[in-house]
């Protein structure tokens, strides 16, 4: 036990802080995109399925690693004949490939709210470094359900990302855009420490 006590104390005489985890309020957030149909219009989806965390050691969250898990059978576009093709072998192939994922190398602050986030995204067995463009709102504390003090945090993501970099979808780019614009809307909560 004294050990343990010892080690606790070194820890936080050397300024090392233990990392908190933000987890997304889903009816809060959301994982979208749009592309360019025929060169006229642009086409919006979203997954319907998803989920993300943030784990941070610093209160500002300026050291934050992202992470976010998406099932690729939950994409919406509003019309069920193009989700299945999206669904396809065609496209995502998400009998093969059922979830995307992004998980954060770095968090760097721009100017004031604004902060890149670069990391791995994996989609249809793919893995690349992208860099998402963030704007932070907060962190702030505000009164939850039930009048239970909480802290929470906003963020607005974006990028553009080629699908072709990842195998998805030969159909020729006069029909859909080979760039695919990514937005991300998200709320999280700070979770309790646990015991």
């Amino acid at each position: 036990m004294k050990t343990l006590t010892t080690f606790a104390v070194c820890l936080f005489a050397s300024g090392v802080a233990l990392a908190q985890t933000w987890s997304v309020d889903k009816s809060h957030s959301r994982v979208g995109f749009t592309v360019t149909h025929n060169l006229l219009a642009e086409v919006d989806g979203n997954f319907k399925t998803f989920d993300a965390k943030i784990t941070s050691a610093k209160p500002d969250l300026s050291d934050a690693v992202f992470e976010l898990t998406a099932d690729v059978n939950s994409i919406n576009t509003d019309n069920e004949r193009r989700d299945g093709h999206l669904k396809s072998d065609s496209f995502f192939d998400a009998a093969k490939f059922p979830t995307l994922t992004f998980k954060s190398t770095s968090f760097k602050k721009v100017d004031g709210k604004k902060y890149t986030a670069t990391g791995n995204l994996t989609m249809h067995g793919v893995t690349k470094p992208v860099t998402l463009d963030v704007t932070m709102v907060g962190p702030v504390k505000m009164k939850g359900q039930g009048g239970k003090e909480q802290e929470k945090v906003g963020f607005k993501i974006g990028t553009t990302v080629k699908r072709s970099d990842f195998g998805i979808g030969t159909i020729p780019t006069a029909v859909v855009s080979d760039e695919v614009e990514v937005k991300a809307n998200g709320e999280f909560v700070k979770q309790e420490a646990s015991n």
